[in-house]
């Protein structure tokens, strides 16, 4: 197990450039699964997450080919769908929450897509519903192994169909259009995800042959056609990575500059940064962080009551950025309430930040109210565990602005979701060493 030793108290400086978008990956790289034609892949970040999802692509059949940093080709052209039964699959297929993905794809063009009950984040449950109740509107049979933990669908000919989502999940809408896209005639997708990286999954779809319409609405319409070709597609930058350093800055009152974050696929980001009290200033496609000396003051609605922030489906705030919010807050002027709507267990870390000396009342499992400390207490040391990929980054910021010297253990989630992150903030002065 990993551990990062952290010395905090110092002010950062310097530019910061997101990494490609995980969660855009996982979906894009399971569209590769398609075509037997070549899909060039550009901006591919370097993670743990996506890398394991690389390696169970080659040991499918496809040829995988690096083609220079955070750049792939990948040709799916001799898939073996035998690999999909083996013990190694049920092994590598568990350790990965995008795996699920591949199974929309394989559907549609083999007619058949298993796997097992996929892992990852200990935030709390995460139904798998929608995918396979999509994939049985568009005519799959579906079986499950309760001894195993094994799903499977079949099907002869997938045909289109309308089918109203019983939540917008993103991947369960990206895993029943990639298997649509293959399917007979038209299948309507309502209460579809719409965010900007399902867009991204979308377009590169049409630029395959696809035919879909409706993109960025929360209604898609596809066409189903026989066969896709290759394409390239580059990926968006990171908007969690993005939030993540606009957090880094304000608790470290450092003066950041954030560069190519794609303004126009932030949604909601900037703006509740800006309800927090933090500057968030755009610089052509960058955004740069002013040193907030005398830091932060959260606003209350005009009613004057207590603000807040919470989780909804895109273009509403994302889930994945409620820590960090929560995390900014401890050094607030003003208090917030944090209303994390999707997962019982993600809020569960703030006991750590309670023991670095923070206001923080836990109301319940969906549920914190922060009282900050305006920085005329800080944040002290300690030595705690990262429990997710999100939770992980937030621990990361409160220790490198906290009073003393910091230890995170099972920095490994870390590394699942963030690139080479100890080297990049060396760069712009954090103190932190990978032991």
């Amino acid at each position: 197990m990993g551990t990062f030793k952290i010395e905090g108290g110092h002010q950062l400086k310097g530019s910061i450039k997101p990494q490609g978008a995980k969660n855009e990956a996982l979906q894009i790289l399971c569209a590769v699964l398609l075509t037997s034609e070549t899909v060039i892949i550009d901006n591919v970040p370097d993670i743990v997450d996506v890398n394991k999802l690389i390696t169970l692509l080659a040991n499918l059949g496809v040829e995988v080919e690096k083609l220079g940093p955070n750049k792939y080709s990948f040709k799916a052209e001799n898939v073996d769908i035998k690999y999909l039964e083996s013990d190694t699959f049920k092994v590598e297929g568990r350790g990965l929450r995008g795996s699920i993905m591949i199974v929309g794809p394989l559907l549609a063009r083999f007619g058949k897509g298993y796997i097992p009950k996929p892992g990852g984040d200990k935030i709390g449950r995460r139904r798998l519903d929608t995918h396979f109740e999509g994939f049985i509107r568009l005519g799959a049979n579906f079986r499950y192994n309760r001894e195993e933990y094994f799903y499977g669908v079949e099907a002869e000919k997938l045909k289109g169909a309308y089918m109203l989502l019983d939540e917008a999940s993103v991947t369960g809408t990206a895993n029943i259009v990639m298997a649509a896209v293959l399917a007979e005639g038209r299948t309507t997708i309502y209460n579809a995800a719409c965010e900007p990286y399902l867009q991204q999954l979308c377009k590169m779809l049409n630029r395959m042959g696809a035919k879909i319409s409706g993109i960025g609405s929360n209604m898609l319409i596809i066409d189903g056609v026989e066969e896709l070709g290759g394409t390239e597609h580059k990926m968006l930058p990171d908007m969690i990575e993005i939030g993540s350093w606009i957090g880094l800055a304000a608790m470290t009152k450092s003066e950041l500059t954030i560069t190519d974050v794609s303004w126009d696929d932030l949604g909601q980001i900037p703006n509740v940064f800006r309800k927090l009290g933090i500057t968030v200033e755009q610089q052509g496609d960058d955004i740069h962080i002013p040193a907030h000396k005398d830091g932060y003051q959260i606003q209350n609605y005009i009613d004057g009551s207590i603000l807040t922030i919470a989780d909804a489906p895109w273009p509403g705030f994302t889930p994945d950025l409620l820590s960090i919010v929560l995390v900014i807050a401890t050094q607030a002027r003003g208090e917030v309430l944090i209303h994390q709507k999707m997962f019982e267990s993600r809020l569960f870390f703030v006991d750590k930040l309670i023991d670095m000396g923070a206001k923080i009342i836990l109301c319940d499992p969906h549920r914190a109210t922060v009282i900050g400390h305006d920085f005329k207490s800080q944040l002290k040391a300690t030595t705690m565990t990262s429990p997710d990929i999100r939770a992980g980054i937030s621990l990361l910021i409160a220790a490198l602005s906290a009073k003393g010297t910091s230890t995170i253990h099972n920095i490994e989630q870390i590394d699942r979701g963030y690139e080479n992150i100890d080297a990049r903030l060396k760069a712009i002065g954090a103190k932190i060493e990978r032991i």
